[in-house]
């Protein structure tokens, strides 16, 4: 039976786990990735050498990219920016960054978070945006102390010196390069950073007028020409910035034929220049023709320095239009997005409700059920104990009777006696052998009331639970106390003196640690057990 029950309880319980887990289930959307987060990957591994096959990766990605390439956004957005970055495209680049920093920060991409905010960093202090700026340097900090990239941290020290570099603090700049100059060098794994020092010195002592130091750093900068862990892009943009620098230096000191051949040396890198070192190199033209008396060819390099910025110009308006059209995309992107996280939070607390109302009410059910456990198995013990007290009675009034059958043979034998002396002999001994057998006819410490009051169950099922220790005889003694008997009446009953009575209602109390000189035995049954009854 209590097998049954507890099958039964275990299969209810079951059956709401499995509801709940197949509401929850229910209620989750499961979004997997396709393969086109390996569009991004490719993407990324080109950037650096071919932008059109970059660009073929990018736009083979299908919309809604929340959903194609969920996880890998951040990369997507930075990979854009260099693109545009490329194509001088400020204000697109601007946007693809912030938009790359946005989902790094859900995806907990910090490495790209720290280098986009370094870029952001470097274009906003170009464009003297200083105050917005800082606060991009200080966040890729914090991205890159988060990240534990310890390169990370390095190249934010490195843009205090680039500060410097670009407001023509030069002197300043050299002193905090040359500081860290060891470290820079001993970065294994990123060659950028001695390329990047070495490229500033060298700038910065051809602009003092020092050549010989500038040439020793230039041919340290060569010396990570043919480093792996340097973009091509880098290298190539930072030689042309140099011979500028020296051409600009020799065209200063009139050595035309040298800035000639530094001319002609950044031509061939005209790809890798970025806006400002192609507005230099069309001025530094301008300005040798000018030099010798060529007005035309001058006219003609200045006409493409005003064409270069038309088109600059115009891109960057372009751009502005299309940063225009995605905030008012985004807007709508963001109430639609509000209408769903509301009707999802609706759904959330209806959810909620539902499983805190199956909640209560299986713990209301299993609390019913407990309890009817508990009773049935009270039930049970209680059967039990009857069943044992039965089978010693049914054993107890087998031997009475064999008793009587044989007190009566006994007595029919006295009978057949003729001499009365010996006859009244024979009655005597019959009556002390029968007042000796009353009492121990049956098992020491009981008697013939003992098994009529055997059916006081409760009893002796709380007393055996709440002092276990207790035997059989000090149990029988409770009870006659609990019952009102006096200690004359209990020893007749025990076939034990009124003195022995008293001795084991001593060993009793102690058994059960009781306090007699505040509570006597007596008063602590009776108040313990009068339930009982």
């Amino acid at each position: 039976m209590l097998k049954s029950l507890n099958n039964n309880i275990k299969t209810k319980a079951l059956f709401f786990v499995g509801f709940f887990i197949l509401t929850i289930t229910s209620y989750s959307q499961i979004v997997t990735n396709s393969d086109y987060t390996r569009f991004v990957d490719s993407a990324k591994i080109h950037s650096e050498k071919c932008s059109n096959k970059t660009q073929l990766f990018l736009d083979s990605i299908p919309e809604p990219l929340d959903e194609t390439i969920a996880g890998r956004l951040a990369d997507y957005y930075a990979v854009k920016a260099l693109l545009h970055d490329e194509k001088s495209e400020y204000a697109r680049t601007y946007q693809n960054y912030i938009l790359a920093i946005k989902y790094a920060d859900k995806e907990k991409n910090y490495k790209v978070a720290g280098n986009c905010s370094l870029e952001l960093f470097a274009m906003l202090h170009y464009a003297k945006k200083d105050s917005l700026a800082f606060r991009f340097l200080n966040r890729a900090n914090n991205y890159f102390k988060i990240n534990n990239d310890k390169n990370g941290l390095i190249e934010v020290q490195q843009m205090h010196a680039y500060i410097e570099f670009s407001n023509r603090n030069y002197v300043k700049c050299n002193k905090l390069l040359l500081k860290n100059l060891n470290t820079y060098k001993s970065i294994k794994d990123d060659g950028y950073f001695y390329l990047f020092a070495t490229y500033m010195l060298s700038s910065n002592y051809i602009k003092l007028n020092k050549l010989d130091k500038a040439y020793k750093y230039l041919k340290a900068f060569h010396s990570k020409k043919n480093d792996t862990t340097i973009a091509i892009y880098n290298y190539a943009s930072f030689s042309a910035g140099i011979n500028l620098s020296l051409a600009e230096h020799y065209l200063k000191v009139k050595q035309l034929d040298s800035t000639k051949h530094y001319l002609s040396k950044s031509e061939k890198l005209r790809s890798y220049m970025n806006n400002d070192l192609v507005r230099r190199y069309l001025n530094l033209h301008a300005d040798v023709y000018k030099s010798i008396g060529n007005i035309d060819g001058a006219k003609s390099y200045l006409d493409s320095i005003t064409h270069f910025e038309n088109k600059l110009y115009n891109t960057n308006l372009e751009a502005s239009f299309q940063i225009n059209n995605v905030l008012e995309n985004a807007e709508t992107e963001l109430e639609t997005e509000s209408n769903k996280k509301f009707w999802n939070g609706v759904l959330a607390l209806l959810l909620f409700a539902i499983l805190s109302f199956l909640g209560i009410f299986f713990l209301i059910y299993h609390k019913k059920n407990k309890n009817r456990l508990t009773t049935t198995e009270k039930e049970i013990s209680n059967l039990s104990y009857l069943k044992t007290s039965n089978e010693k009675l049914t054993g107890k009034v087998l031997g009475l009777e064999e008793y009587i059958i044989n007190l009566k043979k006994e007595v029919k034998g006295i009978s057949k006696i003729h001499n009365e002396p010996e006859q009244r002999e024979k009655i005597k001994e019959l009556y002390k052998n029968l007042h000796h057998n009353s009492s121990i006819l049956l098992d020491k410490g009981e008697n013939h009331l003992e098994l009529v009051n055997q059916l006081n169950v409760e009893f002796f099922n709380k007393i055996q639970s709440t002092y276990p220790q207790l035997n059989d005889s000090e149990v029988i003694t409770c009870y006659y106390l609990f019952m009102g008997f006096k200690n004359k009446e209990i020893a007749l009953f025990l076939n034990i003196s009124v003195r022995a009575l008293e001795s084991k209602r001593y060993r009793i109390s102690k058994k059960i640690n009781l306090n007699t000189k505040k509570t006597a035995l007596l008063d602590h049954i009776k108040e313990t057990f009068n339930q009982t009854v």
